[in-house]
Formats: C-alpha cells, sequence, structure tokens
C-alpha cells in the first residue's frame, strides 16, 4: 500500500489522500487578467483534474512536493532549490510566440525550497548563465496558466551556451514534431543534474545547488516506442554550436545517473527493452 500524503487545496482545504507524492493546486491570482489555475482534485498526480503530462507515468522517486498545472507537472527538491523534474504536453494548440519574461517566485512553493527573482542578479555577468526554462515558454505559451511558465521553480540557471545553442534548438525540433502528421501530442520530461560543482548565485545567500548538466526523453503520441522516442543528456559546459544528435543516451542511463524511475506505467515486459535502447526518434528530427 502507498504511503498516505498530505494534499493542498485552494481555500487552505487539507484533505489526506493516498499517493507517490503531495500534490499542490496552483494558486488563483486575484489580478482580473491573469489565466485560471486548474482544479487539482485527484490521487494521481499526472492526472489531475484531466491534466495528464506524463502518458505512462510521471518520473518516480523525486520530492513529496509535486504541483500540477497545465503548463505542466513539476516535482520540487528543496534542497537544490530547483525542480527535480519537469513534464509537459505539446499539442497543436498549445505553442505560442512572444510571451514576456515576468520572473516570479512559484506563490505554491514555500519561500525557503525555491528562489525569489533578485537571486539571479549578478548571475549572467558571473557565470554566464541565462535564466533557463525547463518547460520552454515557446512550447507551452498557449496554454491558460502559461505565467506560470516563468515561475522560478521551472527555471534553472543555464549555462547561456547551452540555453541559446544546442538545448534551444532541440527545444525548436521538439515543438515542431506536432505539426507533422500523425502526430498528436509531444511527450517531454526533463531535469537537471548533480554530478560536479559548477558555481553558486552571486546574489543569493540561499544554500542552492546549480545543476551541472540536463537530461531530457521525448515520445509522440500516447506511449514510448523504438520508433516514436529519443533522449538526451547535455553537459553545461556543451558548446553553443554543439549538435544535439552528439548527446543522445539510453532511459536507462538517465535513471542510473538521476535516481528516477521512468516509464513507471509502461508494462514491466517492455520497459527494459525500450530503456537500454537509443530511441529512433532523432530520426525525425534531424539526427
Amino acid at each position: 500500500m502507498l504511503p498516505n500524503r498530505t494534499f493542498k487545496y485552494l481555500f487552505l482545504l487539507s484533505v489526506a489522500l493516498t499517493s507517490s507524492c503531495s500534490t499542490i493546486e496552483p494558486q488563483t491570482s486575484t489580478t482580473p487578467t491573469a489565466p485560471a489555475a486548474p482544479n487539482v482534485q485527484a490521487i494521481q498526480p499526472e492526472r489531475a483534474a484531466g491534466i495528464d503530462n506524463c502518458s505512462v507515468g510521471c518520473p518516480v522517486g523525486g520530492s513529496d512536493v509535486t504541483l500540477v498545472r497545465t503548463a505542466y507537472t513539476l516535482n520540487n527538491d528543496a534542497t537544490t532549490k530547483f525542480a527535480k523534474w519537469v513534464a509537459y504536453r505539446i499539442t497543436k494548440d498549445t505553442p505560442a510566440s512572444n510571451r514576456p519574461r515576468n520572473w516570479k517566485k512559484d506563490p505554491d512553493i514555500a519561500a525557503g525550497d525555491t528562489l525569489d527573482p533578485p537571486d539571479y542578479n549578478g548571475a549572467n555577468e558571473a557565470l554566464k548563465t541565462d535564466r533557463g526554462h525547463q518547460t520552454n515558454l515557446a512550447s507551452m505559451g498557449g496554454v491558460p496558466d502559461w505565467e506560470a511558465l516563468n515561475y522560478l521553480s521551472n527555471i534553472t540557471p543555464q549555462k547561456a551556451e547551452l540555453n541559446q545553442g544546442a538545448w534551444a534548438r532541440l527545444e525548436d525540433q521538439e515543438r515542431n514534431l506536432v505539426s507533422r502528421p500523425g502526430i498528436n501530442a509531444v511527450y517531454v520530461a526533463t531535469g537537471p543534474l548533480y554530478e560536479r560543482y559548477i558555481g553558486t548565485l552571486p546574489g543569493t545567500t540561499k544554500k542552492h545547488t546549480i545543476p551541472s548538466g540536463y537530461w531530457k526523453i521525448i515520445f509522440t503520441n500516447t506511449t514510448p516506442t523504438l520508433t516514436t522516442f529519443s533522449a538526451f543528456i547535455m553537459d553545461q559546459d556543451t558548446p553553443r554550436a554543439a549538435n544535439f544528435c552528439t548527446y543522445q543516451v539510453t532511459v536507462e542511463q538517465i535513471e542510473q545517473r538521476t535516481g528516477l524511475k521512468l516509464w513507471s506505467q509502461l508494462p514491466p515486459d517492455s520497459q527494459a527493452p525500450l530503456k537500454s535502447t537509443v530511441g529512433q526518434l532523432a530520426k525525425q528530427i534531424g539526427c
């Protein structure tokens, strides 16, 4: 039997439910023009209020704090101050361009467990980092709660060479997949790696850990198959001109390096063969 967790809802209603992690409902802004937040009322965090950003199970092995939004499902790591993992679902309706980057602290995460906008002061000059979206703004800017994409829970200090280079080109390609015939949705899971010391943000005294790299898994439609998924790992110091195709890995390698269990709802007999093989979706995105 799974352990009981405490779920936080709007109006400060707390209900004890059986789940693998705590699902926190995003707060609704009092600003009249703010996007409406989804109503989270489900035991399975990846299926809260009809929202399923994972399809075959969200990553298992993170913290007890998972936020479910239309824009993404996010597991927060209070120790590093960044998301342990983020999952999102791209469709033909979710992309939008030219959305503003109005950085905000995540209102649904305790103040000591995430960062505030001033914490990034001086980071670009000192560390050559950008505020890098884990769920990217262009792919999900068309959803009602798109402003949550700029919450700092969805941001990490990502080296500008990576953020504007190979990582950005991979994001462009995953977004372009939904325009292909026969592809109705693209599921993405992504997150940080912590394998060596990178530095600290000069604008904050809060304890935090900057990622040394990032992983990403992409699959199309509802279930990964050999030809419909690919996985990648890129280091923070990946050169701007690098080809993302060079950084393909197996899902098994990502599990080993993150400690997470991925695709947990796939049948066990199909998990091992897929996870131990380099997927072939990359052939559809220029590799």
